[in-house]
Formats: structure tokens, sequence, C-alpha cells
């Protein structure tokens, strides 16, 4: 994954290692040593609240204990694909690119429009809720967007504590629950940043980071396509402020990008700003598919 400057090379190989072997080997650890090894690295930019707040949450035990317990949940229980501190990181990370992209390309996110806040808040509400979007986890998977919202709302007021002051604290952590509960299946994305939660989280595909499935033997269309994945890329569009390109090793990644990542992408707000264009990487299927665009 091409995840912003400003990580250290450890954080970006432990990204770039396959699913299946990071996240079943802190699973096998104890609680404390699990949360001993996470460590959240964003390019915060000048952004001062932005670094005050990630200094927090590295510090903050009972938040790593949700995301270690949501990789219980997930990988060792569920056996589904990784809900580590690695994925929350990721999301983070592509999140904070995507929005970085639009406000160079002047489109406003709504703390700016609507509150006549900065882009610093709404790097803030972003990474914010990418941090706590799956924090359910750790109750269930099922229903665990709702479970996130009431485990994240008194975390999000103490972790904003002393950063801003009523009623903006208000604000900010009402719009991080909202993109909260907007990156469900169903969920109606009300703003920029909740939109852009919803895509990140559908990004976090690349180096078969979604293979736990496929690698215990369950061999499906959904597990086929996930292991498919090699790479993906958020730069400048041709005619879009965003392009995401994804790079397949076969042709059964269409279906993470056509079926999954559009699902998510429709309804999110950004479909006026992104466009996605999928490779296939092996000269027999070239062939066939050279270039795949996704319309939305």
């Amino acid at each position: 994954m091409a995840i912003d400057e400003g990580m250290d090379e450890e954080t970006a190989e432990r990204i770039d290692q396959p699913v299946a072997a990071e996240a079943e080997r802190e699973v096998r650890l104890t609680p404390a040593e699990a949360i001993e090894r996470m460590r959240i690295n964003v390019p915060v930019r000048g952004n001062r609240k932005l670094r005050t707040l990630i200094e927090r949450v590295n510090a903050d035990a009972q938040l790593k204990g949700w995301w270690h317990v949501s990789n219980v949940n997930a990988v060792a229980r569920m056996e589904i694909n990784d809900h580590s501190w690695v994925h929350i990181q990721i999301v983070a990370n592509i999140a904070l690119k995507l929005l970085r992209q639009l406000t160079k390309h002047h489109v406003e996110p709504a703390m700016v429009r609507d509150y006549g806040m900065t882009p610093d808040d709404a790097e803030v509400v972003v990474t914010l809720a990418a941090l706590t979007h799956c924090i359910g986890m750790s109750i269930h998977r099922h229903g665990h967007e709702d479970f996130s919202l009431f485990l994240a709302e008194p975390k999000l007021r103490e972790l904003l504590t002393g950063i801003y002051d009523e009623p903006d604290r208000t604000v900010i952590v009402s719009e991080v629950l909202q993109a909260i509960i907007s990156h469900r299946a169903d969920g109606q994305p009300l703003t920029i940043e909740a939109g852009l939660i919803r895509v990140a989280d559908a990004l976090d595909m690349a180096k078969g980071r979604s293979r736990i499935p496929f690698e215990r033997g369950r061999v499906s269309m959904h597990s086929l396509s996930a292991a498919a994945i090699e790479d993906v890329t958020i730069t400048d569009g041709d005619e879009r402020p965003i392009q995401i390109e994804i790079l397949m090793n076969n042709s059964s990644g269409i279906f993470q990008v056509d079926g999954l990542l559009k699902a998510k992408l429709r309804g999110s707000g950004l479909e006026p700003y992104v466009e996605v264009v999928a490779h296939i990487d092996t000269e027999t299927e070239r062939r066939l598919v050279q270039v795949y665009k996704l319309e939305v």
C-alpha cells in the first residue's frame, strides 16, 4: 500500500507483511505483550492537535486493549480478515491521504464548510474515526458499528480534553461518531469525513491482507479475490482529485473492486472526486483485461 510519507521503516514493513503471519502472531500474545507492540504512526505535518492526539493514543492502554480483543475475535475465533492495530493504522493513513488529496484540490471538508473550522480539525475527525471505527469488534462482529459508538463516545471526550473546549469538543465527537456508524454496509455518510472512513476501510486490501480464509482452505470468490490484490496506490487523478490504482495478479480481484469497493464508494459522497483504475499484472490475463475502470 502506497501510504503517505512520515512513517518509520519498521512500521511500514509490519504493514506490508501478509495478514496471516502478522495477525495470527498477535493473537497468541498476552494482552500486555500485544499492546506493548502497538504504536500508531501517521504524518501529522505540523498539525499540533493531531500530534497531541496521537501521543495520547499511543499511551492509551484501554484503546489498545480494544484493538487486541477485536483482532482475537476476528482472527482466532471467526477466522475472518485482520482487525488488528495494523488495520487501524492503515485505515488512518489511507483516510488522511484521501483527505489531503481533496483539500489540495480545494474540496472543503464538512468541518470547514459547516462549522468554519479548519482542515486540521477535519484531520482530527478522520483520524479519530479511523482509530475507533471497529473497536466494537471487541464485543462482537454482528452490530459492531453500534457497539463502537457507545465504547468510543467517552473515550473520544477523554482524548480531546485540553485539545478542544466546548462546544467544539462536542462537535468533533459527534462528527467522529457519525463517521463510525456510516462505515457499515448500509451506512449513509453525511460528510466527506465520514465517506472517507467508509472508503478507506474498504481500501485495506493490498498484499493479500484479507486472505486468512483463503490460506485456511476456504476457497470462495471472496477469498480468491482478496488474495489477488497486490498493491493499491493513491495519486492525483487525470480528471478528478483522487485516482485509486489497484494492481491485481489475476482477474478474480475485479470482485474486490466491482463488488466490494464499489459498494462502499457508492453513497459515500466521494463519487465526484474519485476515479478507480485496476490493472491485471500477468501476461496471460493482460491480453484479456488490461485495464478495468470502475463506474460508480
